[in-house]
């Protein structure tokens, strides 16, 4: 009993398998054959890899260089089909029919690839049925119609699945089979052809199945990288968000502050005024508690090499540079300070974000210049700062560094959120170039006299 419980098991299985297989089948080959499904040009990316010496006016006609390839192999198909015969004779029409024929399939891959493996293919039965009525010696391969139609199934398989070059060999020598039996020809060729043809198809199917994982693996590489991009610009914007919280939660303390203290410096204050700086102080202080309960879970330890570890440390500003130049000095970077212009006092948020692209530069210029010589130019000019971190060529070879390209994401974050403008690009002499301008309404105050930081 258990046995013929398993048979039929084993039978039901073996059945479900057959139906799937003939299911694909036919979803591959009869639903929608002649569905219009047009080759793309080639992309120019491509161009430029495979053929950079091409002029720029000759790479827009390379694009179509795949449809040119199978238009002159078509032509050529065609006229071998008409080489072996003379006008004038029936035999002469027939051939100049199956030749158009013949020679239409492989153009007909360019637009229609399943479609065009059924006309190749009964084109192949009506050369092979047409050699043995005029030559009762004659082989259902031995026409030029079966050699397009090795063609033109490879051209399927690369344009379509690699599983179609299965199922298109099932049917083609299942087909042939059928016909050879029929009229009686010599099958003795069949076995070898269809070995041969198996290998090309499987070679197709190969490099078909390489060039899907290649796409796939290019495009899950490029979903990987946009995702550690954003997830950087993220991070740098919550760093952004906290340092702002720290800026705007010292106005809004030194407001509350303020507003409390007010009614006691007026002798007989008006209720009215008293009222006012009391809800002066009450909006402070409510503001401040939800910069607290919104902002405060990005309060976070500063990820770079020279942040201070305590999070409660008031923020950097370009008061604090020499610490920031004797501490790069200290990691084996010479650097070079210059302020010009004359030193004004500016906002907080921009004296923080000019602190933060200088000691961005010069972390970049420590990992990725071993060796190499900096420079740091402060200058303020009329309606904005600018800084520029420039550095010269590495001396020695640079360690592979994964977060490349981060650091100069969010440098371009800061200066955009506070409308300004900046540029990050490599140098003639090797070296690399930050340089941005941060527009700053005029503030008065107290000016120093500019010159060298050394």
């Amino acid at each position: 009993m258990n046995e013929t419980t398993q048979s039929q098991d084993a039978l039901r299985s073996e059945a479900r398998i057959a139906h799937g297989a003939l299911h694909r089948l036919r979803q591959d080959l009869f639903v929608d054959a002649f569905a219009f499904r047009p080759l793309p040009p080639l992309e120019d990316a491509k161009i430029s890899r495979w053929v950079p010496w091409l002029p720029e006016r000759l790479r827009r006609w390379a694009r179509w260089l795949p449809h040119l390839t199978v238009g002159f192999f078509s032509v050529l198909v065609f006229l071998a089909g008409m080489a072996d015969f003379g006008p004038g004779s029936l035999q002469g029409l027939l051939a100049a029919g199956l030749a158009v024929l013949v020679a239409a399939a492989p153009l007909l891959t360019l637009f229609r690839p399943v479609g065009a493996y059924w006309l190749s293919l009964c084109a192949a039965l009506v050369g092979g049925i047409t050699d043995l009525a005029f030559s009762p010696y004659a082989s259902v391969f031995g026409n030029t119609a079966f050699p397009t139609l090795l063609a033109v199934m490879v051209l399927v398989v690369l344009r379509t699945r690699p599983r179609l070059a299965v199922e298109m060999w099932l049917v083609t020598f299942g087909v042939a089979g059928v016909l050879t039996v029929f009229i009686g020809a010599d099958p003795g060729d069949l076995p070898p052809v269809a070995v041969f043809c198996g290998a090309v198809l499987i070679a197709a199917a190969a490099v078909r199945a390489w060039r899907e994982e290649r796409r796939q693996v290019v495009e899950t590489q490029s979903v990987t990288q946009e995702e550690r991009t954003r997830r950087t610009l993220l991070e740098e914007r919550a760093l952004i968000a906290r340092e702002l919280h720290d800026v705007v939660a010292h106005h809004m303390s030194v407001i509350a502050i303020q507003a409390e203290a007010a009614p006691y410096r007026v002798k007989d204050t008006p209720p009215e005024l008293a009222t006012s700086f009391a809800t002066i102080r009450e909006n402070a202080v409510a503001a401040l508690a939800e910069l607290r309960r919104i902002l405060g879970v990005v309060r976070s330890a500063d990820p770079d090499a020279f942040a201070e570890s305590d999070p409660e440390a008031p923020q950097p500003t370009l008061g604090s540079l020499d610490s920031l130049l004797d501490s790069v000095r200290g990691a084996g970077l010479v650097v070079e300070a210059v302020v010009t212009g004359s030193p004004r006092p500016l906002p907080q948020g921009v004296e923080l974000s000019a602190y933060r692209i200088v000691q961005e530069g010069l972390s970049n210029a420590l990992r990725h210049s071993p060796g190499a010589e900096a420079r740091v130019e402060i200058s303020y000019v009329l309606g904005g700062l600018g800084v520029r971190i420039v550095n010269g060529a590495p001396s020695r070879l640079a360690k592979p560094s994964p977060g490349a390209g981060h650091g100069v994401l969010g440098m371009r974050e800061r200066v955009q959120m506070l409308g300004g403008e900046m540029r990050a690009e490599p140098t003639e002499d090797g070296g690399f170039e930050v340089a941005a301008f941060i527009p700053v309404a005029n503030t008065a105050g107290q000016t120093k006299t500019g010159g060298n930081r050394s």
